[in-house]
């Protein structure tokens, strides 16, 4: 597995996003012993980049994948989130003021089972707390050695900046995949202008650019794809465009649509790192297997020239939440 640097951080240029594990897409059950294979074989293969938040559950994904690293804390730089649940008592959940990120940190660090959090984002903009008070804390907290570097989420160009200027940020982590091109005008420059790296979640598309999802039929009622707007009905029939292009490539190379997909994003930068979520070990290994894909630049350029797929990419209340 190759490594890249998000600032000063070095990682696996591939993670493993472990939401799905506890929420989100979990309407049949979850399967915890799988997934902690599905933990421990990523690590065989060379994974060193694990992602979790407190929100994912609640909780219950931080204390499964404490569970997973009992033994292995040292091969991992783990990554986890707040921000998204108020721990001060403030209505509407979303709560980064100081109070809420310190008594956060706290439940993280228990729940992971661990003294140190390695890369610790805040999950959303908090429009309640001035970014440099959020990003204060935070510089405290690596202070005290709590965590080690300091991370956002769907953050835009202003925030970040405002947030570079208090304490360095190491990683800003958004949604990018051919199914989401929306960080390359803006955001992606300023990443680069200030050393600052990018962690692409989604970079599947919600599974969309694995070719296997072929009709909206498919979602649990509980999925939480089942009311996105890029997967209603009218969006859903454009789309599916993007993912037989990308599994046409894919037929002509011998790899499959979800590897050409991590690919075609790796070839992006050398300062981006997708963390591809599963829990399964089969899909874990597919995933990986993207490292030794090499792109042509006549298949770059043919996927990179993909028309923008229809639809916002969260609902209307989680698109509120994202800065633009």
């Amino acid at each position: 597995m190759k490594h890249i640097k998000l600032g000063d951080l070095e990682v696996s240029r591939i993670g493993l996003g472990a939401m799905g594990m506890s929420h989100g897409y979990t309407g049949a059950g979850t399967d915890d012993a799988e997934s902690v294979r599905t933990v421990h074989r990523a690590l065989e293969l060379g994974v060193t980049f694990i992602d979790t938040a407190e929100v994912y559950g609640p909780f219950v994904n931080e204390e499964l994948i404490g569970r997973a690293l009992q033994g292995r804390r040292d091969q991992v730089v783990l990554a986890t989130k707040f921000g998204l649940i108020s721990h001060t008592g403030r209505e509407g959940g979303a709560d980064s003021s100081p109070a809420s990120v310190r008594a956060a940190v706290e439940g993280s660090l228990k729940r992971l089972g661990t003294d140190h959090i390695d890369l610790y984002y805040q999950h959303r903009v908090d429009p309640g707390t001035p970014i440099e008070e959020t990003v204060g804390a935070l510089a405290e907290l690596v202070a005290e050695g709590k965590i080690r570097y300091i991370g956002l989420s769907e953050a835009g160009p202003d925030t970040i900046r405002r947030a570079h200027a208090v304490h360095p940020v190491t990683a800003l982590q958004s949604e990018y995949s051919l199914f989401t091109r929306d960080p390359e005008d803006r955001v992606l420059p300023v990443l680069r202008e200030l050393n600052i790296g990018f962690v692409p979640f989604s970079p599947l598309g919600r599974g969309f650019l694995t070719g296997a999802i072929r009709s909206t039929d498919q979602f649990d009622p509980t999925d939480f794809r089942a009311d996105n707007p890029r997967f209603t009905e009218e969006n859903f029939q454009h789309n599916l465009r993007l993912a037989d292009e990308v599994a046409a490539v894919a037929a002509k190379i011998d790899a499959t649509p979800a590897q050409v997909a991590l690919a075609w994003l790796l070839a992006q930068g050398d300062d981006i790192a997708p963390i591809p979520g599963t829990r399964r070990v089969a899909r874990v290994e597919e995933n990986i297997g993207a490292d030794a894909v090499t792109l042509t630049e006549e298949q770059l350029a043919q996927l990179s020239s993909l028309p923008p797929a229809a639809g916002n990419t969260h609902n209307d209340a989680q698109m509120r939440m994202m800065e633009r």
